[in-house]
C-alpha cells in the first residue's frame, strides 16, 4: 500500500518542544551556576592540613561528638548525618543535598534523589530512592505499616530519609581515612567527657535514663555488669543510646528490657537472695553465673 492511514501522517510529524522564555533563562542560569562553582573550586583548592586540623579540634568537641553517632534497634551503630555535614563544612569545595523529583499521593511515594558533588575533584555520588508515604508502628507487639496521610508527616518522612542517604553519599566522596579518625577521635571525645571523674558522669548518666523511664536494673542488665564495674567506654555507649532515645531515632522500651518479676515478687515473698557478686540469683548473667 502505498496510501499513508491518519495515525501514521501523525506518527510522523514532528513535535514542537516549546519552552517558555523563563525555564530557559531557569536553565541558563543552573548551568552557569554549576561552571562558576567548579572555576571557583579549582582556583581555591582546599587546604588539607587545615581541614585535618579543623576536623581534629571539631571532635574534640564535646557537643558534637555527643551527636557524631547513632543507635537503632535491630540496625546497629554508625556516624550520624550531623557528623556528617561538619565533616563536610570542615572538607570544603563540596556541595550536597536531597532532591524531590517526584510524589505520586494516589499510589502513596515519592521518588527522591540525595547527592554530594565534590566540586574540586568533580567526585559525585548520588543515591534514588523510592520512598513509601508510610511508616513502621507496633501494634498489638507486631509491627505494622502506618499509611501517611498529612502533608507535614510525608515531607518530613521524605526528608529524614533523604537525609541517611545525603549522609551515605557525604562519607562516599570525602576520603575514608579523614572519616575514620574524625569517628575515633569523637569516640575518644565521649569517653573521656568533660572532665568529670567517672563516677560523677556514672551518677548523671544513671539520673539522665531515670528520667525515660529507664532502672539502673536495666542498665546493668544491658551492660551485663553492675554499676560499680561500669567503664568509660560503658558510659561512652550509654551516651550514644542516650543521645539517640533523646532524638527519637530509638525508644527506651526498644533499647533496655523489661525487668523480670519473679513468682516470689509477685506472692509478696522475700526476694531470693543474692549471690557474693551482686546479682540475684534468678536475675544473674550467663557470664556472671560462670565466673562465680
Amino acid at each position: 500500500m502505498t496510501g499513508s492511514t491518519a495515525l501514521d501522517r501523525v506518527a510522523a510529524a514532528p513535535v514542537a518542544l516549546t519552552m517558555s522564555q523563563s525555564t530557559a533563562i531557569e536553565q541558563a542560569r543552573a548551568v552557569a551556576e554549576v561552571q562558576a562553582a567548579v572555576t571557583v573550586a579549582q582556583a581555591c583548592p582546599r587546604d588539607m592540613g587545615r581541614a585535618w586540623a579543623e576536623m581534629q579540634q571539631a571532635c574534640s568537641r564535646l557537643s558534637l561528638a555527643q551527636r557524631a553517632f547513632y543507635t537503632v534497634t535491630n540496625r546497629g551503630t554508625g556516624p550520624s548525618v550531623h557528623l556528617a555535614r561538619e565533616l563536610a563544612r570542615i572538607w570544603g569545595n563540596l556541595d550536597y543535598g536531597v532532591r524531590e523529583l517526584r510524589r505520586d499521593d494516589e499510589r502513596g511515594e515519592s521518588e527522591i534523589q540525595a547527592f554530594a558533588w565534590d566540586q574540586q575533584t568533580n567526585v559525585r555520588s548520588t543515591r534514588s530512592l523510592i520512598v513509601p508515604h508510610a511508616r513502621m508502628k507496633k501494634v498489638n507487639g507486631q509491627q505494622t505499616r502506618e499509611r501517611l496521610i498529612d502533608l507535614t508527616d510525608v515531607y518530613l518522612n521524605n526528608q529524614n530519609v533523604g537525609a541517611r542517604a545525603v549522609r551515605e553519599c557525604l562519607f562516599t566522596v570525602m576520603p575514608a581515612d579523614f572519616v575514620a579518625e574524625a569517628q575515633e577521635l569523637c569516640r575518644t571525645t565521649i569517653r573521656n567527657g568533660d572532665g568529670r571523674p567517672l563516677r560523677e558522669r556514672i551518677a548523671s548518666m544513671v539520673g539522665g535514663f531515670a528520667e525515660l523511664g529507664v532502672t539502673q536494673l536495666q542498665i546493668e542488665t544491658r551492660l551485663n555488669r553492675k554499676k560499680g564495674q561500669w567503664t568509660a567506654d560503658d558510659v561512652a555507649d550509654l551516651g550514644v543510646v542516650f543521645s539517640s532515645i533523646k532524638r527519637g531515632e530509638t525508644t527506651a522500651v526498644a533499647e533496655f528490657p523489661q525487668e523480670r518479676v519473679t513468682v516470689a515478687e509477685v506472692a509478696g515473698r522475700p526476694a531470693a537472695p543474692e549471690g557474693a557478686d551482686g546479682w540475684p540469683e534468678a536475675a544473674r548473667p550467663a557470664d556472671a553465673a560462670a565466673e562465680s
